[in-house]
């Protein structure tokens, strides 16, 4: 079975976790679906810039939204925004769409929704390729941070 830095990193880090291969998914119901999570279990990987060279990681659930005005105040900065694609492949070695804390090129701070509970699935470093593992494990692992930085997603 083919390896990603994602999934090697995992390894490294003694995870228990299962690695779900899929095709292309028309939307995060439908990637949902085809991983064998609930929607709300999908997790996002977003790079957030804080300032110049200083990012972080917000892990956000399939049904939820950056809210920017929580993820401020619990920060305690008055502005952030989302680098360019080109600039997120920089920083983490992962092009859109591939991102996740795991393998990633720079080691950043991570900040995971206080709504994540339970098995979640968050990209396994390539298209297709995800890691379903426990949120207690993860944010373990990553030594994150849980605050509620996050609202539902406007239907």
């Amino acid at each position: 079975m083919d390896t990603t830095r994602a999934i090697d990193a995992v390894d490294a880090l003694g995870l228990t976790y299962e690695v779900v291969r899929t095709g292309p998914a028309k939307s995060v119901e439908e990637a949902a679906l085809l991983r064998g999570v609930r929607v709300e279990a999908l997790i996002k990987t977003l790079v957030v810039r804080r300032s110049e060279d200083d990012y972080l990681f917000v892990l956000v659930p399939g049904d939820r939204t950056i809210d920017w005005a929580k993820l401020r105040d619990h920060l305690g900065i008055r502005r952030m925004s989302l680098p360019s694609a080109g600039e997120a492949l920089e920083v983490t070695g992962y092009e859109r769409g591939t991102i996740t804390p795991f393998g990633s090129k720079t080691e950043l701070p991570v900040v995971i929704d206080a709504s994540v509970n339970g098995v979640v699935s968050i990209g396994g470093g390539d298209h297709g390729v995800s890691i379903n593992v426990d949120t207690v494990e993860l944010k373990q692992a990553l030594k994150a941070d849980m605050a509620d930085v996050t609202s539902p997603s406007p239907s």
